[in-house]
């Protein structure tokens, strides 16, 4: 009964994702049909998997400035001021600022952990079959879509604290002021910490997709029995 209950459903909820022979197709040969509140534990597992994983890595020292992957680079506008420094002699001083931006992302990432666990907390099961069937980033996708604006307002006030504390808004201040100095150039004035808050957000969602990606293609990174079951599902 369970079964064929799990089948009706897919019928009604499923059908717009593929067809009901491709769904049963997927379904794991040798285990019963998971239910609706399964498939959305699954779900929420893979995004804590993704979260627990890749986001503690970005909180801890060198997280962002060692990961070439979400690495944050000077803003175009900077990026002339970098090579203005370097050129005068000053690499040290552009070296040192690069460094804090990534510090004050690391920074801000620790802020992340609670609201992440709150949009986790309310996947619904219309949210998980969209997830199950969407494409190779639609859980990162879901997450993105429910946290980025309360992200946004808990980072920025941290980095722009935290670019303040180890003297990177200082150090930029006077790195710009020397560069609008150098003849035939043309001033520049960024806004430091708006640009270092949507890059951290970049680099967060960016690596929790690298992982869930990983979930989806390799059946070795579904570290539970309950993920290998629902991410069966959307196998080919």
């Amino acid at each position: 009964m369970k079964k064929i209950t799990f089948i009706l459903v897919a019928m009604i909820t499923l059908s717009s994702c593929g067809s009901l022979q491709e769904i049963v197709n997927n379904l794991p040969q040798n285990d019963s049909a998971l239910s609706q509140l399964e498939i959305v534990s699954g779900l929420r597992q893979a995004l804590k998997q993704g979260i627990d994983k890749e986001v503690n890595k970005l909180m801890g020292q060198d997280g962002f400035y060692k990961n070439d992957l979400v690495k944050i680079l000077l803003p175009e506008e900077l990026q002339k001021v970098d090579r203005g420094l370097r050129k005068i002699g000053l690499s040290s001083v552009a070296d040192k600022g690069l460094k804090l931006l990534n510090r004050a992302a690391e920074d801000a990432t620790k802020e992340a952990l609670p609201i992440f666990v709150d949009a986790v907390r309310e996947i619904s099961f219309n949210d998980a079959e969209n997830i199950l069937l969407g494409d190779q980033r639609a859980a990162t996708s879901y997450l993105e879509s429910k946290t980025q604006q309360a992200l946004y307002a808990k980072f920025s006030p941290v980095i722009q604290n935290s670019l303040g504390k180890v003297g990177a808004t200082d150090l930029w201040g006077k790195a710009i002021t020397k560069y609008n100095n150098i003849p035939f150039t043309n001033s520049v004035n960024p806004d430091l910490t708006d640009y270092v808050t949507q890059e951290a957000l970049k680099g967060v969602f960016k690596m929790i997709s690298q992982e869930e990606i990983e979930i989806r293609n390799k059946v070795s990174a579904r570290s539970t029995d309950l993920l290998k079951r629902v991410f069966a599902l959307q196998d080919k």
